[in-house]
């Protein structure tokens, strides 16, 4: 059965954007387009329709389904899609959606007042916790239009790698782009004369090494697509800074994520956190299986 791909809308221009962005994925992947709003008043005022009629929120609710579906119709007509209004509370009804997605997508922020300075409460939730990959709309024109050609990829350790560079590879040959793939290394002792790191053994195994281990991930899904071309790249520092940096010139932004079930909070990494928040193009969060 053919998972479409779904997209949470609330009406905001952060959410519109996000819209317009999944039509065009979709398109992309020749997937279905669900669109999504969840709304608690439904569930509040659904016992019961008052004797004149809808009530005035649950009219508005509808009136941001229909309008979300008519934007989307009218960018790709030959598009399939589905909007539905979900009696939820907007996370919930977001990971529970992700469950039979081809992936999910939403905008950085809601409507609230702090709309577009950081990561809104919501996307940051349902990435941390969502069954499929998730991709949060963020960045300039040129980025979110995909003007720059590129596909970055964050490659971490051997558990995440591995989800994270098909959904690169995939995303790549779906657009005829390329894929930059970073890894980030440290190196092992900071010995330094004014703060400058002294070539050491140690310091050279551990670049090289990293190359291997960046080799080592690229290397199925390059043969499986070798009409993608591929950088592959190794940057010594914290892979966060590297990646946001990065993105600057990047249409999409790939990272993976270890599902930690054990504790309380949000199961990303600060990699993971840093480039929802900072990064400057569309992040894609891609979960290990």
């Amino acid at each position: 059965m053919e998972l479409p791909l779904v997209v949470g809308v609330d009406g905001s221009p952060g959410s519109l954007t996000a819209l317009d962005w999944a039509v065009d994925e979709a398109a992309r992947h020749d997937v279905r387009l669900r669109v999504l709003y969840a709304s608690l008043w439904e569930r509040y005022e659904g016992r019961l329709p008052p004797a004149d009629g809808p009530s005035p929120e649950t009219l508005a609710e509808e009136a941001v389904t229909v309008a979300a579906a008519r934007r989307a119709q009218q960018r790709d007509p030959a598009l399939r899609v589905h909007a539905d209004t979900a009696p939820e509370e907007a996370v919930n009804a977001l990971v529970e959606a992700s469950r039979h997605a081809f992936f999910l997508v939403t905008g950085p922020s809601g409507r609230g007042a702090l709309a577009g300075i950081l990561l809104g409460s919501v996307s940051l939730a349902v990435a941390g916790r969502a069954h499929c990959p998730v991709v949060v709309v963020r960045g300039d024109d040129v980025a979110v239009g995909g003007g720059h050609g590129r596909v970055l990829l964050g490659v971490g350790d051997a558990e995440e790698a591995p989800a994270a560079v098909r959904f690169a590879f995939r995303e790549a040959a779906a657009r005829g782009c390329e894929v930059r793939a970073l890894r980030a290394w440290r190196h092992p002792v900071r010995q330094s004369v004014d703060h400058y790191p002294l070539p050491s053994g140690a310091t050279l195994d551990a670049e090289e090494r990293a190359g291997r281990e960046l080799d080592d991930a690229l290397r199925p899904e390059a043969e499986r697509h070798p009409e993608v071309v591929v950088h592959a790249v190794t940057v010594e520092g914290a892979p966060r800074k590297a990646l946001v940096e990065a993105s600057a010139d990047a249409d999409l932004l790939v990272v993976g994520a270890v599902r930690r079930h054990h504790g309380l909070g949000l199961q990303l990494g600060r990699v993971s956190h840093a480039a929802l928040h900072h990064a400057r193009c569309p992040v894609a969060v891609v979960p290990a299986p």
